[in-house]
């Protein structure tokens, strides 16, 4: 979940004129963001060798 404030920042940081889809790009890639290091700080994380250890088990 992102902030007001970073939500502001981010309307800010665009152009005078901009499309709705664009403060919608603008915003869904700070919500992905902030999900990131969520999950980072959280230890939701996998190492490299864990997904492809994970395919493997699924595909035999």
């Amino acid at each position: 979940m992102i902030t007001k404030d970073k939500a502001i920042e981010a309307i800010k940081s665009l152009p005078d004129e901009f499309s709705i889809e664009e403060l919608m790009d603008r915003l869904i890639l700070l919500n992905k963001i902030e999900t990131g290091i969520r999950q980072t700080q959280q230890g939701e994380t996998y190492t490299a060798e864990e997904p492809k250890k994970m395919l493997d088990e699924n595909w035999i």
